[in-house]
């Protein structure tokens, strides 16, 4: 253990960004712990089906302590993972990478070239995670590519990038990712239930990968624990190290509160998590230095959530991945079709009759009017019977700069602060989404199906989403942002915010491979430990490559094929930094030889000779 503290670093969450700096802080020598509000589940363990709700969702102080937590506020009703590798237990396998307008966002666009920045960290999160293109054609994906025809941008339709092991269908193998070094998986059955819990090994959670070689290399996991403070030790900025206390998850009484210490702390305690966290820390003086910017520009990727069910089940949308394929119907919007499987029927409940657009008086009133208009229609939505395999959910996403805010204020009973939303009035978070609308109609009249909004859209003119983004934002100063470009908090030392909560603009994707490179980049920034012999045991694709790379001009690359950065004389890059494929293979090697290659390519000095060298050490144009 480090001399003065319980460990070098603890890490509070273990979702995208969380798992990524465990991992990373182990490869560079330093003792970890994981501080992670929910439960360690088994893929035995996940609910067979939605209906258990013990299982399923999670609200532990009502006895249910599952992997979905839903929470509504006044202007956006979230679902969010709260489980040991956080939501990647319940997302939808698909990882993209965030749409130009993202990198360019004017919140962050001043601190770097973030897509040259990050496209070597988006490669190893892709490699890590095992995203691969899906395959296949179902029923959803035939009506949404010929929608797309029709609207005029057949030529955007595509599979999803999804991280999942297909291969024989329910056959386990050895460890296809990490040279034998991860687990045995099994290939995906495709049946659709990724979001109710994969119970078949075919998903890449997280615990089978990053937080698999985490644990491998000594990092501590502490589940069930709610991290509920974090102070300085000593020196008011941090530079002395940090208490975490927390206490067990969801207990009325027998809390059991802890403290541990550590030379730094990275929050990744998702998004609502960690603003709720910061937040009362800064109002209770714990820390005072963090920015008042806490709780602003916060996204939700301009989400709606559709749905459209047939009146029988002739075609069975369900017999595929959680999310298959998607379009663009606009440079700022795409569409994805998504199924919970068989196992989904329970989140039935969640969708009711569609209204138009409207405000919060006039869209209660028009779903109560489509109700008395259609009221067989109605009633069917009420009997749940199938209908995950009759349902096409239609998930909407834009990139454009929406934003709200999430206020703390104080609890009526007992200590600290509650957060709530308060929308931007300059850029206020849409209720509404008119392509969201066209694209549901247009599927609900190829089908025959009823259309359906989500109940609170519909009912309180409330938004969903499940990508809940923003409030510690990366901002190039104190008065813009939470964190700066390494993702760590202004006023203090080794103190980071590593997930969704410093995701500084819309994706207008699914956000959890940007996540995880925006937290590869963070972890990028942190010196080696003193001790790293641990860091030898990590398969090829924890290793770090790229970022400098070789390429045939300085449009594509870095460095030529003889390692000279492009407009240098005599300047050359020669480590891992200029690899620009992925091996396959432990890395060491080809790093020797490429730099071999290149310093073959240097004229010896003039008058030097190399002959006193043995042979077999001599360049390969010597030998």
């Amino acid at each position: 253990m480090p001399q003065g503290h319980d460990y070098d670093w603890i890490v509070i969450g273990s979702g995208f960004g969380g798992s990524v700096s465990a991992l990373r802080l182990a490869e560079k020598g330093y003792s970890v712990c994981v501080l992670e509000c929910g439960r360690r589940f088994e893929d035995d363990d996940y609910a067979k089906s939605a209906w258990n709700l013990r299982r399923y969702l999670w609200s532990p102080r009502l006895g249910l302590r599952g992997v979905l937590r839903l929470t509504i506020f006044k202007d956006v009703f979230i679902g969010s993972g709260c489980c040991f590798v956080g939501v990647s237990l319940v997302y939808a396998n698909t990882l993209y990478r965030g749409r130009p307008a993202f990198f360019r966002d004017p919140q962050w666009s001043e601190l770097a070239d973030w897509e040259s920045e990050l496209r070597p960290h988006y490669d190893v999160a892709e490699q890590m995670l095992g995203v691969v293109d899906y395959e296949g054609i179902g029923p959803a994906d035939a009506l949404l590519r010929e929608y797309g025809e029709e609207i005029g941008v057949g030529d955007t339709f595509a599979n999803t990038r999804v991280g999942v092991f297909f291969d024989q269908p329910g056959v386990e193998v050895p460890d296809p990712y990490f040279g034998g070094e991860g687990p045995a998986r099994a290939g995906c059955r495709r049946c659709g239930s990724c979001m109710v819990g994969c119970r078949y090994n075919a998903k890449n959670t997280l615990v089978k990968n990053y937080l698999w070689f985490a644990e491998k290399l000594g990092v501590e996991i502490l589940p069930e624990r709610q991290a509920t403070e974090v102070r300085p030790l000593g020196a008011a900025d941090g530079s002395e190290g940090y208490a975490v206390t927390s206490v067990r998850s969801g207990a009325w009484v027998r809390r059991r509160r802890r403290t541990l210490t550590a030379k730094g702390v990275v929050v990744a305690a998702g998004p609502l998590g960690t603003n709720l966290l910061l937040a009362n820390c800064r109002h209770s003086g714990a820390l005072p230095r963090l920015s008042d910017r806490i709780g602003h520009v916060v996204r939700t990727n301009s989400e709606s959530v559709q749905a459209v069910t047939a009146r029988d089940d002739r075609r069975d949308f369900t017999n595929s991945v959680a999310i298959t394929s998607s379009i663009y119907p606009d440079p700022d919007t795409h569409v994805e079709v998504v199924t919970y499987g068989r196992r989904g029927d329970a989140l039935s409940r969640l969708f009711t009759t569609m209204t138009g657009n409207g405000t919060r008086v006039t869209r209660p009133l028009r779903w109560i009017g489509a109700i008395l208009r259609h009221p067989l229609r109605a009633a069917r939505l009420l009997w749940p019977g199938k209908w995950s395999r009759r349902t096409v959910i239609l998930l909407v996403m834009q990139t454009t700069d929406t934003a709200m805010r999430l206020i703390p204020k104080r609890r009526l009973l007992g200590r600290g602060v509650r957060l709530q939303t308060e929308q931007d009035p300059e850029r206020p978070n849409p209720t509404w989404l008119g392509a969201a609308e066209q694209a549901t109609l247009w599927f609900a009249q190829r089908i025959g199906g009823i259309p359906q909004s989500g109940a609170t859209e519909s009912v309180l003119n409330i938004p969903a989403t499940a990508h809940i983004l923003g409030g510690a934002v990366i901002g190039p100063d104190p008065e813009r942002g939470v964190v700066d470009a390494g993702n760590r908090a202004y006023g203090y030392e080794n103190l980071l915010v590593c997930d969704g909560a410093a995701i500084p603009a819309n994706p207008g994707v699914n956000p959890s491979l940007t996540i995880t490179a925006v937290a590869e980049h963070a972890m990028a920034t942190i010196p080696q430990s003193g001790m790293t012999e641990s860091a030898l045991n990590i398969p090829t694709t924890a290793h770090i490559l790229g970022g400098a790379v070789i390429g045939p001009g300085p449009e594509q690359g870095v460095v030529d094929a003889g390692h000279r950065a492009y407009g240098y004389e005599n300047l050359l890059v020669c480590d891992g930094a200029a690899i620009p494929a992925n091996p396959g293979v432990n890395p060491s090697l080809t790093i020797t030889a490429v730099a071999e290659h290149a310093m073959a390519a240097i004229p010896p000095k003039h008058g030097a000779e190399i002959q006193h060298l043995p042979q077999a050490a001599r360049p390969a144009e010597s030998v």
